[in-house]
Formats: C-alpha cells, structure tokens, sequence
C-alpha cells in the first residue's frame, strides 16, 4: 500500500484526526464529568455510565449503516423532500471503504466542496463524533429518572431515525443543502435536535422524584469546571474541522468560536449581575453563558466575521438567558422537567445561532474554488440575500418537527416493551439500585455492597442450611 497516495494531504488528514479526537473529548470525559458533576451524587454514577454506553452504541450503528444514511447515496421514498431525505444504509467496514478517498457531499445548491484529501475513515470518524455527542446532550433532560434498560434501546432508534435524516438534509446533499440552508457545524443538526428531544423525552418519561427535582443541587462544581473546560477547548476540533482543510478558514472558526463564547459567557455574568433573581454573578450562570455561546457560534462559525461572532455571542446570550428566567419559570415550561435546561442552552440557543447565520453570513468568509473555475460562497440579509434568512426559518422548523414527532414515536414504541421511568423506589436510592456503585461510596454504600459481594461468594454446604425466607405479613 503507498503510505501517501496522490491524493492524500497529510496536514489535512492529520487536523480532521485531530479535530475528531477533540469532538470525542467533548463527550468523554467532557459531558460525563460535566453533567455527573451537576447531577444530585446518587446519580453521578448512572450519569457517567449513560455517556460512555451511548458513545459505544452510536460507533458501532455509525459504521455498520449510519454514516451511509447521513452521507450516502440519497434513498428515494417519495416526492419532494422525501426523495432526498435519508441516503441508503451500508457499511463501511471493508479494506476499500476504510482506505479509499473520503465522498464529496453537496453543500448548497450552488456548489459541491472541492476534493477532500483524507480517506473516507477520517471522515467517518469525524462525523461520528458529532453523531455521538447528540444524545449525550439530550441525556441532560432526562437525567435522574430515565430506566437503563430503556436508554439502551432508545439510543440507536434515534440516531438511525432521527439524527441520520437531520445530518443527510443539512449536509450530505439532502434536501435543505440544495435549498441552501447553512449549518456549519452542527446548530440545527445537533443542538436544535438535542433541544427538542430532549424536551420531548423529558415530557413523555416524566418528571423526577418531586423531592429531588425540588433539591436539584450539583453535587461537584470542580468537577462541572473540568467538563466545561474540555468541552471549550473541544470545540476548537467542533468548529475548527468542519471546513475539512486545515486552511485559513479553519483558524477564522476556531477564533470565531472563541470570541463569541467569551462574549456569550460575560453577557450571562452580567445579566445574573444585575438582573438576575440574586443579583449576584455565579459559576453555575457562567457556564450556561459559555454553552449558549459554543451553540450559538456552531451554525455561523466560518460564515461569519469577527465581528459577527461577537453580535452572535451577545444576541444569543440575551435571548437565551430570558428564555432561561422568564419562559423557563411559566407554568406550562414548568411541567416538563428538563433536568438540566438542554432546551434553553442547546435548542433556543441553536435555533438563535441558526437564524443569525441568516443575517451575518459574510460571502468575504467561507469561499470555496471548484475544479471547475466555479466559486461558492454564502451570504445573510446584511449582505444582499434576504431569501437566507427563510431558507434557515425552514430548515429550522423541519428539525424540530421531525424531531419532536418522532422522539415521541421512538419513546412510546420503547414503551411497550420495557419502562421508560425507573420505579420510585430505585429513584429513591439511585446509583446504588440501578449499578451497585456509587461516585462517593458512604460507610452505608461500602456495607451494602460488601455484605451482597460476601453472600454471593458464600458457599452453600448440607452443614450450612439455607434459612427459610420470613413470611411476608
């Protein structure tokens, strides 16, 4: 085999290895920590193991079918949207699928990106990594209540129905690419999806333990300080390695990322400043800024300037943060427990970041020169293109429609089989009834549990009896 062939670009591969690698640093450890260190600590555990399964699950689906249904040949189903909604399953497990030079997927209906120089393997495991990051990212609405048994199954029914559609319309030459609806990284695709699944979800599994929903304190703030981190840091590889060149628009993302989360990040702090409920600045309010601002910036980050990146950050932190104090706190918003507010700093902030792709996108930015002597570039409504900002309306409203309904289906089908909420009495107790551990072990837990271990052990012999169970009164 020749290590470098003709058209492999070794830099360029080695950044999209790279970017992968950081995209999969965002969900393990980044989301496990960070979510396990903001969940009550009877759920730490549940929490972290919820993640890496999830991560499993999507690689293994992701190889065997998914990627060719999010980046394939289109499956024709139907007139209309139908006819380029999803592309065909098929793996991608063979020396030539693995080896060979990555497939061009369509990015608008003006233009086809230029030849990629890495293998399709590079490719495949870079948009496996934004495929298993999305349900983590919903786990954050269900936590603390959510049946194991049930996670299991529900994970790979809605990548392959729902995430695999989503990826194909937005970016594997579906229908909304030919539209030219923009998403550079994931806004509409990953945190617009998360959002309103996991509101759904939320909704149809139910609430937690009324006790716990009302003491909903992190049990871990260092801890929630080290996910944040990663998940920054991370979103270099998020924004950095979606142009796939390891070019100037690359670096431009990546900056633009940056300089909108820090943006989004003070803007948060001084709203809690002053006028929060307390009037004071808080770690918890920071984090939420950071988040809105790495999800705002998603959709726009190599279409946008630097300046753009800052309005981004700004808008969507004041959006997002009246969305948190003020829909948040209606009554309707208030019966469905989304645990840990995925709806507001994943949904509403996607959505945002989606529609100001709309009105900032520079064509100065992200500009593509095909073999052909064709150039692409894209613009928002401040730069010449109204219809932008309705194409992105549509697209927007197209994700969270087949996401909601089919979240719905998904859950309710899971539902016949196995139960979707955990009964009280495991609720009551947490990590220890559902996994036999706990991220803190008390003195009570280490008993437990060594008395289980050392009766499982126990031989039985004809000169130890078995006691007879007490008859329940």
């Amino acid at each position: 085999m020749i290590p470098y062939p003709s058209w492999l670009n070794a830099g360029d591969n080695t950044w999209q290895l790279v970017a992968a690698t950081l995209v999969g640093l965002m969900s393990i450890p980044g989301i496990a920590v960070l979510y396990a260190g903001l969940v009550q600590r009877k759920w730490a555990v549940n929490t972290m193991l919820m993640a890496f399964s999830a991560f499993s699950i999507v690689l293994v689906a992701w190889v065997l079918y998914e990627f060719k249904m999010s980046f394939g040949s289109p499956l024709h189903l139907g007139p209309g949207i139908l006819n380029s909604a999803v592309g065909r399953p098929g793996t991608i497990t063979s020396a030539g699928a693995e080896t060979g030079k990555a497939a061009i997927p369509l990015v608008s209906g003006t233009g086809a990106m230029p030849d990629f120089r890495f293998p399709q393997s590079t490719l495949a495991y870079f948009q496996f990594a934004f495929a298993a990051i999305t349900p983590l990212l919903f786990l954050g609405s269900v936590i603390g209540r959510m049946n194991f048994k049930a996670w299991l199954l529900f994970v790979p029914l809605w990548s392959g129905i729902v995430y695999s559609v989503n990826a194909f319309l937005l970016w594997g030459g579906g229908w909304w690419a030919q539209a030219g609806a923009l998403d550079y990284s994931g806004g509409y695709v990953i945190h617009l999806a998360a959002g309103t699944s996991g509101f759904v979800a939320a909704a149809v599994i139910g609430p937690r333990l009324a006790r716990d929903r009302a003491r909903a304190v992190p049990n871990n703030l260092p801890m929630v300080a080290v996910g944040a981190g990663i998940l920054w840091l991370g979103w270099n590889g998020f924004n950095g390695g979606d142009m796939y060149f390891g070019g100037q628009n690359a670096a431009a993302a990546v900056l633009n990322t940056n300089l909108a989360t820090a943006v989004a990040l003070l803007t948060w702090l001084l709203l809690d400043m002053f006028a929060g409920p307390q009037r004071k600045p808080t770690f918890l309010g920071a984090i939420n800024g950071m988040i809105v601002g790495l999800v705002a910036i998603t959709p726009a980050a190599g279409f946008v300037t630097g300046v753009g990146a800052i309005l981004v950050g700004l808008i969507a932190s004041v959006i997002v943060w009246l969305s948190w104090n003020k829909l948040g706190k209606l009554r309707f918003m208030q019966k469905v427990d989304d645990a840990l507010g995925v709806v507001h700093t994943h949904g509403v902030a996607g959505l945002v970041g989606g529609l100001l792709v709309g009105l900032f996108a520079d064509p100065a930015m992200a500009v593509y020169y095909n073999k052909d002597g064709s150039v692409f570039s894209v613009a928002g409504l401040f730069h010449g293109h109204p219809k932008q900002l309705l194409v992105q309306l549509g697209a927007a409203g197209t994700i969270i429609v087949w996401d909601a309904v089919m979240t719905f289906v998904i859950l309710k089908a899971i539902g016949l089989f196995v139960k979707l909420r955990a009964p009280d009495e495991v609720l009551e107790i947490g990590d220890l009834a559902v996994h036999d551990e706990e991220a803190y072990p008390s003195e009570e837990g280490l008993a437990a549990v060594g008395a289980s271990a050392s009766a499982a052990k126990a031989p039985v012999t004809a000169a130890e009896p078995v006691a007879e169970p007490a008859a329940e009164p």
